[in-house]
């Protein structure tokens, strides 16, 4: 196992990676305009068989050819199956529009862009990709603020197991469903995209990266109702292997769920992942870690982060923790793995919950530092304080557990050092909002320079143990 300076280290001075836009450009051959091979452009006509000729044909010449959709034209089409070694490139303000016909999409991937075993692919360009959300969308509940899905909808991209992937520059937006799901990639480089999905659209994250190795995710902008940035390891028929090597830098998230997580699918190992320097600028949880099942995790950081957390209607999963930590099964007969070696740095804002970290007494969250933490507790939204969420947790445990509001809380956990940390209260106060630090069942507590009162400090203690 790789020692914290090791990982540290690694984290630091990435160059794992290939990128495939570097070897496009010392390999070009051809450029592959689209409308050569029978693309209309006008936004109506189905544009599919004619967009697949181009990368069959780009494919066939081998590597650096370029896939070229001109700048001001639309191209509406289902699932496009990209190639090894080319580079599928929209210019300019070149619009790819999701087809709202299930029988143009590949049917064991549901995605509008799809790769499988791809190797040296490059998805560039300024242009965007429209996921016509609505259009797969039935009803909307004012209560729950957001749409009911149709049965089918389409992911944006799904790309498995491909290797030396790069996806650059990119905005993508009114997805239906997932945004960028990679699945068992390894050297990858998404860089400089923008995301821009609709806020009441449910499960549509931003980027996935699920069961991948050697992972660089920077310069991106995201905006979404489910999870900004999220690392993953799903259930899959398929050994694609643990989750590990993933850096993600310099993003700013605005979302209705978390904005960057680890969880909530854990069915197999994710280590040594590092998220630096990004923002939260609204969410429903800022740094998150959500254990669920078998799979061990070990090895997580969080620093440089500005976090903005928030309530919001209750379908939504995330009460406005800024930092949420929780590990226990999903279902009554799962089980989870480890979770431990977890470091929190230099992350502030404002939320109306708790810093949360919390497991289970036969499964403690173990070996966790927060250092240089500074987080103001307020009430600003409209909707009630109070709870503690759950979710996602099985039918036996309270998706919303009612419980006080300290600015951290601490339960089952082993080994916990929170080094130079600050506790401070907005000016709204609720009723449940308590103490600076609230401790239940953790061993081995060290407070180095913690500073914070309760919110009532004539009924309650800073620190309650």
């Amino acid at each position: 196992m790789a020692t914290r300076r090791e990982f540290l280290l690694q984290a630091a001075t990435t160059s794992f990676y290939l990128p495939a836009a570097h070897l496009w450009s010392q390999q070009r051959k051809r450029e592959f305009d689209v409308h050569q091979y029978g693309a209309v452009g006008d936004g109506t006509t189905d544009d599919t068989a004619a967009l697949q000729r181009t990368i069959e044909a780009a494919a066939a010449a081998g590597s650096g050819s370029r896939v070229l959709l001109r700048g001001g034209k639309s191209y509406l089409c289902g699932s496009l199956q990209l190639r090894s070694r080319i580079d599928f490139h929209l210019a300019d303000d070149a619009r790819l529009v999701a087809s709202t016909d299930p029988g143009l999409y590949a049917a064991d991937a549901h995605g509008l862009l799809v790769a499988d075993g791809a190797v040296g692919l490059t998805i560039s360009g300024t242009g965007q990709m429209d996921g016509q959300a609505m259009q797969f969308m039935t009803s909307y509940s004012e209560t729950d603020m957001r749409w009911e899905p149709k049965a089918f909808r389409p992911r944006m991209f799904s790309l498995r197991g491909c290797r030396d992937l790069e996806v650059r520059e990119l905005t993508f937006g009114h997805s239906p469903n997932w945004g960028l799901h990679m699945l068992g990639c390894e050297r990858v480089l998404v860089d400089g995209i923008k995301i821009r999905n609709y806020m009441d659209v449910p499960n549509c994250d931003g980027i996935d990266p699920d069961r991948c190795r050697d992972v660089v995710v920077r310069n991106c902008d995201i905006v979404c109702a489910d999870d900004g940035i999220v690392v993953k390891s799903s259930d899959q028929t398929v050994d694609y292997g643990p989750t590990r090597n993933i850096v993600v830098s310099d993003c700013t998230v605005t979302t209705r769920d978390s904005g960057l997580k680890v969880g909530t699918e854990t069915f197999g190992d994710i280590s040594k992942v590092l998220f630096e320097r990004c923002r939260v600028l609204s969410g429903g949880r800022g740094p998150t870690i959500t254990h669920r099942q078998r799979g061990n995790i070990e090895d997580i950081e969080f620093r440089d982060i500005q976090v903005v957390a928030e309530h919001h209607a209750a379908r939504w999963w995330g009460w406005g923790e800024p930092i949420s930590v929780t590990a226990w099964p999903r279902t009554e007969d799962g089980t989870v793995g480890t979770l431990r070696n977890l470091r929190f740095r230099r992350i502030t804002g404002r939320a109306e919950n708790s810093i949360r970290i919390d497991g289970t007494k036969d499964k403690p969250v173990r070996d966790v530092l927060l250092e240089d933490i500074d987080m103001t507790v307020g009430h600003w939204t409209n909707f009630p304080g109070g709870f503690f969420d759950n979710r996602p947790t099985a039918p036996s445990m309270a998706g919303l557990e009612p419980h006080r509001t300290p600015v951290y809380f601490l339960r089952n956990a082993d080994n916990v050092t929170l080094r130079n940390c600050k506790a401070s209260w907005g000016k709204e106060r609720q009723e449940s909002f308590s103490n600076a630090l609230e401790a239940v069942n953790v061993r081995n507590l060290r407070l180095e320079d913690f500073t914070g009162t309760a919110a009532f400090p004539e009924r309650d203690p800073a620190i309650l143990r």
